[in-house]
């Protein structure tokens, strides 16, 4: 038993030999002719694999959603050389056609539609490598540069609902020089003593992206690996065999199988890079804006009496008050800004509810006080203010119900709250206006809807949305301790912007443009992830500056309660009905969520988007219902950002009027 287990170990260990020496054993028979010079020719499959950031696609073509990843098979052929002095060492030279075309991973278009980009980018490629056959083996390996020529640069651009593009890459680099590596086995086919000899070689290589990115601009850059055949053919003297005898007596002697440990490679997550950009900055816009009355008084905390920041009108002014005063282009005594434009409509709320009322005889209202743990106090407030309706306006009593509450119907402190109860508590201490008078409001929520009729203004937006720079660096926040931009112009003068930390950022382009009116800028943004690493991602835009006063805008605001994105279906009948109406063919719709300053930022930030995408969906299914083609949709949820938020957060109306989805309609040119 133990002669059996010594003969089995020696033969795994033969065979184990001859899989590493390949053709070397039977060489120790008869010795094969081995030719110096080998020719002979190539085929094989790249598998290209591609990484980085392309959205400027040409001069003619930036895409509004920027690519990323993606892959690809496609054809490598060459004609190549080997030059093997002896056993070990030699030198290989390939000239090939080299495809690394591919599509890239489909994207979604803020339109909510798919588009899809692939290439058939190619190239000559001289490829000089070392040849090592370490075990003095058929087994070999290489390594060496790439020369690569590139010889065709188109693409194929596809969205839904948009033609189909095709067309060439710009800023193709004409030559790049890279590397690769790569393993292989010589097979023979001819006699092992005819002087011309014959292998078929399998062989498989890795074509690194270390300075094989395509263009001059973005970071697009691909890697392939490749696998193949070769058939080689090489001339050498005629050999002539040794005795079988001396070959049968000939000692084996057996070498130690060297073992590669192959290194450990972590590999973090990307951050994927994006700029959405506009290609014209309008400085400001005049907009129409469906202005929503929040229907509550929020009264100072250990105060029953009216804030003074509500404008409360003395008899004699009372008479003279009329809502349509409110919808003038801009009060001479306001500052500048959307807050304070919209908060002078929402400070004359009870102004406006008393002159519906004192247009509209039968309408009453419902005055709800709340007061943590104090419900006669909640009662107290809604008193004052029906007091002031009646005072001020001359409203009958009997037409004005008051309740008395330590809770709001719909409260923002929810039972088992920890965290910032002081907010929380501030926007529960109010009286709520509710009626079923259709006179005072308007179902935009569906049936049942606690929200006043709204109010329409004009006012000047300054920086409107559409005018910046969007910067999104997907995966940011979790990967990166922090991360910035440097945008570059074309004479070399560099803006440095950051640093951040959430996943998007936005700068006005009238910012980045200063005094110019037009400009191209390179943006490129680096990062330090966690790990001590630093990362680059590059992007390009094209500003061009425009003050066109004529333009006139729409926008229309959709409120929401404290932590609830559900409550968008019971908007549906209303930006069905009333808005999608006002959408043009052709038109761009920007969506833009926000929640308040409660709660976590990346918790926010995903229920703004919620709620922004929502909006969108409706507004879709009614304009393709409707036949309407062309919308362009740009939607974004930017939680909590106070950059972005449409009001401060100091106050609790400022907090209840960011929780909200808000929707410009631009039209179309």
């Amino acid at each position: 038993m133990p002669q059996y287990s010594t003969t089995k170990r020696k033969f795994l260990i033969l065979l184990l030999l001859s899989v590493f020496a390949g053709v070397t054993g039977e060489a120790q028979i008869v010795t094969r002719v081995q030719p110096k010079w080998w020719f002979g020719e190539s085929v094989a499959a790249n598998l290209n694999y591609f990484r980085g950031t392309t959205q400027v696609l040409n001069d003619n073509l930036t895409v509004p959603t920027a690519f990323h990843k993606g892959q690809g098979v496609r054809p490598y052929a060459s004609l190549l050389t080997e030059y093997r002095p002896n056993k070990v060492f030699g030198g290989m030279l390939n000239i090939a056609f080299d495809n690394r075309g591919g599509s890239f991973d489909g994207v979604i278009a803020p339109c909510n539609c798919p588009a899809t980009l692939s290439t058939n980018i190619s190239y000559i490629t001289v490829e000089p490598s070392l040849r090592i056959a370490p075990f003095s083996s058929a087994f070999y390996i290489f390594a060496g540069p790439t020369l690569n020529f590139n010889i065709s640069r188109s693409f194929t651009y596809t969205q839904l609902r948009q033609p189909d593009t095709k067309s060439d890459w710009s800023n193709i680099q004409s030559t790049t020089i890279s590397g690769q590596a790569g393993a292989g086995i010589d097979i023979p086919i001819s006699a092992r003593t005819s002087a011309t000899q014959m292998t078929l070689s399998p062989f498989a290589s890795f074509q690194t992206d270390f300075g094989h990115e395509p263009r001059s601009v973005e970071t697009w850059a691909f890697y392939t690996i490749r696998a193949g055949i070769a058939l080689k053919v090489g001339t050498g003297k005629r050999s002539i065999p040794p005795a079988a005898k001396a070959a049968a007596d000939a000692p084996v002697v057996i070498a130690p199988i060297p073992v590669a440990v192959a290194p450990i490679i972590i590999m973090e997550k990307d951050v994927q890079f994006s700029v959405r950009a506009p290609k014209i900055v309008p400085l400001n816009r005049q907009v129409k804006e469906t202005f929503p009355l929040r229907n509550s008084v929020f009264f100072d905390m250990g105060s029953a009496d009216i804030p003074k920041r509500y404008v409360l009108l003395s008899p004699t002014a009372a008479i003279s008050f009329k809502e349509e005063q409110l919808q003038e282009a801009q009060p001479a005594n306001l500052s500048r800004g959307r807050s304070s434009r919209q908060l002078a409509v929402y400070y004359n709320i009870l102004n406006i509810i008393g002159d519906r009322m004192r247009d509209n005889s039968q309408a009453s209202i419902v005055l709800t006080g709340a007061s943590d743990k104090n419900p006669a106090e909640g009662k107290l407030m809604a008193e004052n203010t029906k007091q002031y309706l009646v005072s001020s306006f001359g409203i009958d009593p009997s037409r004005i119900t008051t309740e008395g509450r330590d809770k709001p119907v719909i409260a923002s402190e929810q039972p088992g709250a920890t965290r910032e109860l002081a907010l929380l508590k501030e926007g529960d201490r109010r009286v709520d206006i509710t009626s079923i008078s259709p006179e005072l409001t308007t179902q935009v929520g569906g049936s049942g809807s606690p929200f006043l009729r709204p109010v329409q203004i004009m006012a000047m937006q300054e920086d409107p949305l559409d005018s910046h720079v969007i910067l999104t660096a997907d995966g940011a926040s979790e990967l990166l301790n922090s991360w910035s931009v440097d945008v570059t112009d074309e004479r070399g003068i560099v803006q440095h912007y950051g640093p951040y930390t959430r996943d998007q950022e936005s700068i006005p382009g009238k910012t980045i443009l200063g005094s110019n009116v037009q400009g191209n800028y390179k943006i490129v943004m680096a990062g330090q992830t966690k790990s001590g690493h630093s990362i680059t991602k590059e992007s390009s835009v094209s500003l061009m500056r425009t003050d066109d006063p004529k333009q006139q805008g729409l926008r229309y605001s959709i409120l929401f309660d404290f932590d609830r994105s559900r409550t968008i279906a019971s908007y549906e009948k209303f930006l069905t009905d009333v808005v999608t109406p006002l959408i043009s063919e052709n038109g761009t719709v920007i969506i833009h969520g926000h929640t308040d300053v409660i709660g976590e930022e990346k918790y926010n930030l995903n229920l703004s988007r919620d709620r922004a995408t929502g909006a969108q969906q409706i507004l879709e299914r009614a304009l393709t219902a409707a036949g309407k083609r062309g919308v362009k949709f740009e939607t974004y949820g930017f939680g909590k950002d106070a950059s972005m938020a449409p009001f401060e957060n100091n106050l609790p109306e400022e907090r209840f009027y960011n929780r909200t989805v808000i929707i410009d309609i631009i039209p179309g040119k």
